[in-house]
This record gives structure tokens, sequence and C-alpha cells, in this order.
């Protein structure tokens, strides 16, 4: 990141900061303020009553504009991050922005990420095997997959989730009964993505169904994506058809 993308990226967690820290007025220092400033103390008639909802209403819309701009400020900081690989931050923007929007898919999709990512890093550095580390790495999994299966139930042709949850059943999880079923719906939606076809393979490999997953490996290599995807192809579909052989 530049110099000046730096400083814009901490002039906006300043100011997010700030906007966090205004919030935590009471709610009766709010009131008597809005007392002061629009003349209303305690409306008994049905004209003052009118006028003091007329009045407060005003207000409740300017707070949620405010609330709402916070929400997507705590998005673009988070975004900014994961740019940089910066997990753990970005994890905890993404976060803090679901509180402003709770039934925001895409925001559960990159939480799930950055979770994910978290817990590829949660990495025994001390050589001593401990039980913390690896607690701590299946918490992360487990949010990433609790955040992606609440994407898809808010939005549930979200294509990118299906995709996330399908390889963190394979790759991280090992789950792979869970795994086929997202990963044939992803390419229902996203036909002939290649990636999502290498996964799916896999995964009808570990499930024992030797004939799909050579059935795949064909059609990427009929799709010639790549000479290094379409090798990839073949090498597996000959690792796939040799254990399957074998097994005979």
């Amino acid at each position: 990141m530049k110099f000046s993308e730096k400083c814009a990226a901490a002039a906006l967690s300043a100011m997010l900061s700030a906007s966090v820290l205004s919030c935590g007025a009471s709610y009766n220092s709010i009131k008597r303020m809005q007392r002061l400033e629009e003349g209303v103390s305690s409306p008994t008639t049905k004209e003052e009553l009118a006028e003091a909802i007329k009045k407060y209403d005003a207000r409740a819309m300017d707070l949620v504009s405010t609330q709402a701009q916070e929400g997507t400020w705590y998005k673009i900081l988070g975004m900014r991050y994961l740019d940089e690989a910066m997990y753990g931050e970005a994890y905890e923007c993404f976060q803090k922005a679901l509180h402003f929007y709770p039934d925001n898919h895409n925001l559960y999709y990159y939480v799930g990420l950055c979770a994910a990512y978290i817990a590829n890093s949660e990495m025994d550095f001390d050589g001593v095997g401990g039980l913390e580390g690896a607690a701590r790495r299946m918490n992360y999994l487990k949010v990433s997959e609790e955040s992606f299966q609440r994407s898809l139930q808010i939005e549930p042709k979200y294509y990118r989730s299906m995709y996330a949850l399908g390889a963190l059943y394979v790759f991280q999880l090992e789950q792979y009964d869970k795994a086929v079923p997202l990963l044939e719906q992803y390419l229902e939606v996203q036909k002939h993505e290649v990636k999502g076809m290498f996964i799916l393979a896999n995964a009808y490999f570990h499930q024992y169904e030797f004939d799909k997953a050579v059935e795949l490996y064909d059609e990427i290599i009929r799709l010639n994506p790549s000479a290094d995807k379409v090798a990839d192809a073949q090498r597996n579909k000959k690792l796939v058809l040799d254990y399957q052989y074998s097994e005979n």
C-alpha cells in the first residue's frame, strides 16, 4: 500500500474510533440535548405530541444515516486490510460492519474468508504441540463455516459462499459428504468454472465416486482452460484411475 493510502486508512480508522466513542453518550444526555435544541420538553396535547414526533423523527433519521455511514466505513476499511493480507484487522472490521448490517450476506462471506485465513496462520511456532493453538484454529474454522452458512441462509444463490464453504469442507474440515452437494450447486450457477470443478472432483475421489471424478477431469480437459490446468487434470485423472483399479 502506498504511503498516501496508508494515511487514508489510518485517518479512516481514526474517524471510526471517534465515531464509536461519540456513540458512548448516554441516552439521557442525548434526550436532554434534543429537548434544548427542539424546544420540546413534555408534550401533552395532541398538537404538541404531533409536533414532538415530527421533530424527533427527523433526528432519528439523521442518526440512522450516520450509523449506516459508519457501517460502510468499517466495510471499506476491512476491504483495505484484506487487500493487504491483514486478515486479523479485516476480520474485526467486517464483524463491526455486521453490527450495522446484520443481514448482509456479503459481510458474512468476508468474515468467513478472514476466519479461514486466520485459522491457517495458527501454527505451532514453539514446536511443543500444544492444544491451545489447535483449539484456536478449530474455533476460527467453526466461525468460518458458520459465517458462510449464514451468508447462504440470507442469499441461497450467493455463489462465492457456496465455493468458499465447499473448499473449506474439502481442504480444511475434510467433510467431503457436505462439500459435494454445495459444489454441485455452485457449478449449476457458475457453469464450467474450472477451480470449482477441480475441488468437486477431489471431493468425489474422497467419497469413492471415482467415475464422477474422472468425468469432471475429462470435462476440464475438453474445456482446455490452459496448458497447466489440462496437465493437472490429466495427472489427477491418472491417479484416480490407478487408485480405482488397485482397489478392484
